[in-house]
């Protein structure tokens, strides 16, 4: 299976559990352990990037780092589970195995081969806005590895054959890890009910009836539709020059020919909730009680979204975070207590859940987890509190660029999804800006009744004694 699975790990092992299979792209940034220095002390490293467009609308953004003869090669296709059409869901993970398959001078299951022979290793993902594919590989394959994405993008074989045979790995996975997975389809419930017109509305995994209904006509026509040049985005970062990528780029890609019409994008507007929804779920492979609550919150990159950030780390960064000192350690009444937000391209779901321990019912959960996030709005967060979460920030932007991959994951992110690769170098000063007074306006605008959607997980009853 082609595919990193890396979904929202903020909340460990648990939400693992919960996770129903998300093809879901890693946190914008993995938090980390607070470090002893202050905030205005450390910064990441300033990256030089090169942007290059070709006539077609495919854009590349490079970084060359010449510390090891490696790079890593990730080709961003601005499509993801929200741009497929209603009763057509997963065709955007479909896809994320189907590019696998082959390609007019690459038979299938050879593109991987072809880069492990070299000492190299690939790997793909899908999330709500993105599909990505990438490549770590000795830095003088670059041209080999510019011109196989190039022909998969120009020329992939999509058949009857491999159609049927994906489809069919797809629906697997699906079973493994939303049907039989404890607590799989909690966040697929929750998200059916919070949104409403958005195409929020399901998750990524898509489901089984339409995968069923799916036609390989319609998945090519979604191929058409979003692997494009002008849709696409090469982040390339390690051992090489700008000047031979962008040569190499405009010889395998520049033949490509730039689509008539532009691509479709998400209009729709979830309308403004007015008041609080609640549902109550049972599953029969639930170990115990649980208590999911998302509250609509804004996008990605948005200014709120920055003090909401700070705010998931003073939540539930660490054991010594206020939802889970309050419920697992002073209580005692969760195994597992967290908060944090899932931003994406467009407005999503601030989270805060726990998981009980034996003989706690979900009711109790939610109101510890009220009682937490009242105190946010209560009282503004104390000056060490707030310190200790922007140096996990700083932590985190500094370790999570550790290798080329890091820096093409984090070059990709802003070059989509924040319309600038240079924020590379500059979103870390947008989280040292926020204030306690920030934290609080924003606890008091957005967790609050009418913004929220509450998932009871409420244990199977027993069968009963004939």
């Amino acid at each position: 299976m082609k595919k990193l699975k890396a979904a929202l790990l903020l909340l460990g092992g648990v939400w693992l559990l919960a996770t129903p299979g998300w093809a879901q792209t890693a946190p914008s940034h993995p938090k980390a352990a607070s470090t002893s220095a202050t905030p205005a002390a450390v910064r990441p490293p300033q990256l030089r990037v090169v942007s290059h467009t070709t006539a077609n609308g495919l854009r590349v953004v490079m970084v060359e780092d010449q510390a090891a003869p490696v790079i890593n090669l990730q080709v961003w296709y601005h499509v993801g589970s929200k741009d497929e059409k209603p009763g057509r869901t997963g065709f955007a993970h479909l896809f994320e195995h189907l590019m696998f398959k082959g390609s007019a001078h690459v038979p299938p299951e050879q593109h991987s081969r072809i880069v492990e022979a070299v000492g190299g290793f690939d790997n793909a993902y899908t999330n709500d806005d993105v599909t990505v594919y990438w490549e770590t590989f000795p830095s003088n394959f670059l041209e080999r590895v510019i011109w196989l994405e190039a022909d998969r993008m120009g020329s992939l074989n999509v058949d009857e054959a491999n159609f049927q045979s994906e489809r069919e790995v797809v629906k697997e996975e699906r079973r493994l890890r939303v049907e039989n997975r404890p607590y799989g389809l909690v966040i697929e419930d929750l998200y059916a009910v919070a949104f409403k017109v958005h195409p929020y509305h399901h998750t990524t995994i898509g489901s089984m009836d339409d995968l069923n209904k799916a036609t390989v006509e319609e998945v090519r026509s979604f191929f058409r539709t979003y692997y494009r040049p002008d849709n696409a985005t090469l982040a390339i970062v390690g051992d090489f020059a700008a000047a031979d990528a962008i040569r190499w780029v405009e010889k395998y890609f520049g033949g490509i020919p730039r689509a008539v019409q532009p691509v479709p994008r998400v209009t729709v507007q979830e309308p403004p909730q007015q008041a609080e929804v609640r549902v109550s779920k049972s599953y029969p492979n639930t170990p115990l009680p649980a208590v999911v609550i998302g509250y609509k919150m804004p996008a990605l990159f948005t200014p709120d979204s920055y003090p909401l950030n700070l705010a998931s780390n003073i939540l539930s960064a660490g054991e010594s975070s206020r939802l889970y000192r309050k419920l697992v350690y002073e209580d005692r009444a969760a195994v597992q207590a967290a908060g944090f937000g899932n931003f994406t391209e467009q407005p999503n779901l601030f989270f805060a859940f726990a998981v009980m321990n034996q003989g706690k019912g979900a009711e109790e959960g939610e109101k510890s987890i009220e009682a937490v996030l009242q105190q946010l709005k209560n009282q503004p967060v104390d000056a060490k509190e707030l310190e200790k979460s922007k140096n996990q920030e700083i932590s985190a932007f500094i370790l999570g660029r550790g290798t080329d991959q890091q820096k093409a994951d984090a070059l990709g992110k802003y070059a989509v999804l924040g319309k600038d690769a240079g924020l590379i170098n500059t979103e870390l000063n947008r989280f040292l800006r926020v204030t306690p007074a920030d934290i609080q306006r924003v606890a008091r605008e957005y967790f609050v009744p009418n913004r929220r959607t509450v998932l009871v997980v409420e244990l199977p009853k027993a069968p009963e004694k004939k």
